[in-house]
């Protein structure tokens, strides 16, 4: 694969962008002594999800929306207006991503970018000295989630990946009584996901609207004429641009299971199968999928995900072991019971036939995980954790430091290059690469479009 460093990069935009080439220095500490200190952040991708980034940067003491960066230059003036409203300042406005990455005013990059930008615009900004929030699923492959790993560990940078369900009270509980041992050992996770979604039509290309960088949304993906199906949200149903709602969507909860499970490793084997239903239009990712992820040590993920008709799902996460199970229905409740024969004296009928197995009952008690809060933690919102991090420079206390958003992400990657693929995968944690499958090593990366390489080297 062809490499890049950010100021290669940086120098051959100069020539058609006008870009200044020179890298600026990596700032390692200037927060630590000083947690009054102003911190600038500039937001990036905010047509959707990013409007929460600037909405909660905005509300926050010492903290700056220095700058807004979106491809779109038509969305600047109502999110300028917002930001003015709620802070009583006006940002800065760019839609060049490269051109923040000189800005030495700048101190962190808040990333809400479709998903094929998220690993490059992270990787990027480490190299440039910036701490960076980025979305989920933190990266568009395997390969680009292991260098954002390495980006943020070579050069010192508090990388916040957006799995913010780990910042909510009830969560954050639940997983403290699956790690507490009161359930007893778990051994499977279950995610079911029932999330409608429309189909998005038909779109012919068109003219490249004035105001939008069109080379600059496609970025490392290949060049394609402009199509409204493939720009704002529509990116979600295009393998180019799209990690599939399972990344979308699916990410958060699937994130969740593997939190409960306590793996912070890969699984050693996937599979996942699913497909395009329903509707007719111009999407390529699956509307449905259902997936088995398993562990070295024999536990399990199950998901399923459907976009269609269907019951809408009780509980989008559930966890089972030895002594009973926990489920995010009603807002978390767990079942703690145990199996007891309802008449010994009938253990073996008359007949001879053992009766163990179905002559049981399950005694059980519902009850809530406990205080969603332990004694002395305050509530703290995902983006709150990421400043509060940057200001102390903990990466440890970052509610999904990069590598566990990397750890989540890669679940999904597995599992849609197993549905793509058509089979079974075996994965290898170590090496992060599947075990006799060259074509499934395809795609654990992608063919990036000049000027937008991955560094081989971060």
């Amino acid at each position: 694969m062809p490499s890049t460093t950010r100021r290669d990069f940086m120098r051959d935009a100069a020539l058609t962008a006008g870009v200044t080439a020179a890298a600026p220095a990596v700032r390692t500490g200037w927060a630590a002594n000083s947690p009054n200190e102003r911190i600038n952040v500039a937001v990036v991708g905010f047509h959707g999800r990013g409007r929460s980034h600037y909405e909660a940067y905005a509300k926050m003491p010492n903290v700056r929306v220095a700058a807004l960066c979106d491809v779109d230059e038509r969305l600047f003036p109502a999110a300028v207006a917002e930001v003015e409203r709620v802070a009583g300042y006006k940002p800065a406005t760019e839609p060049d991503f490269r051109k923040l990455l000189d800005s030495k005013e700048i101190d962190a990059v808040s990333i809400a970018t479709p998903d094929h930008w998220h690993g490059l615009m992270s990787i990027w900004a480490c190299q440039a000295g910036k701490d960076v929030y980025v979305e989920k699923p933190v990266s568009f492959s395997v390969v680009e989630g292991r260098k954002m790993v390495e980006a943020a560990r070579k050069y010192k940078r508090v990388v916040q990946a957006g799995q913010n369900m780990r910042c909510e009270p009830k969560v954050r509980g639940a997983i403290r009584l699956l790690h507490g041992g009161k359930l007893g050992n778990v051994y499977k996770a279950k995610v079911d996901i029932v999330k409608y979604r429309g189909g998005i039509g038909h779109a012919q290309d068109s003219p490249i609207p004035q105001g939008v960088h069109w080379d600059l949304f496609l970025g490392p993906a290949p060049s394609r004429p402009f199509n409204l199906n493939r720009f704002h949200y529509g990116w979600h149903f295009f393998w180019d641009t799209s990690t599939s709602d399972f990344g979308n969507s699916g990410v958060h909860n699937v994130d969740v299971a593997r939190w409960g499970l306590n793996k912070r490793v890969h699984p050693v084997k996937v599979h996942c199968s699913g497909g395009l239903y329903v509707w007719d239009s111009d999407q390529e990712t699956p509307n449905t999928q259902t997936a088995t992820f398993e562990y070295a040590d024999g536990t399990t993920i199950d998901f399923e995900l459907s976009n269609l008709y269907a019951p809408a799902s009780e509980a989008w996460n559930t966890f089972y072991a030895t002594r009973g199970y926990l489920t995010s229905a009603d807002g978390w409740k767990a079942m703690l019971g145990e199996f007891k024969l309802r008449d010994r004296a009938q253990e073996v009928s008359a007949a001879g036939v053992n009766e163990r197995v179905t002559n049981v009952s399950f005694p059980r008690a519902s009850f809530t995980p406990g205080p969603p809060l332990e004694a002395g933690e305050k509530e703290t919102s995902h983006f709150a954790n990421f400043i509060e991090c940057m200001r102390s420079r903990k990466v440890e206390n970052l509610y999904c430091d990069i590598e566990e958003g990397h750890m989540s992400a890669a679940l999904c990657h597995m599992a849609n290059i197993s549905c793509r693929t058509g089979r079974k995968l075996t994965f290898d944690p170590k090496t992060e690469r599947f075990v006799g499958d060259e074509e499934a090593n395809k795609y654990l990366t992608r063919a990036y479009r000049k000027p937008y390489l991955l560094p081989d080297k971060v």
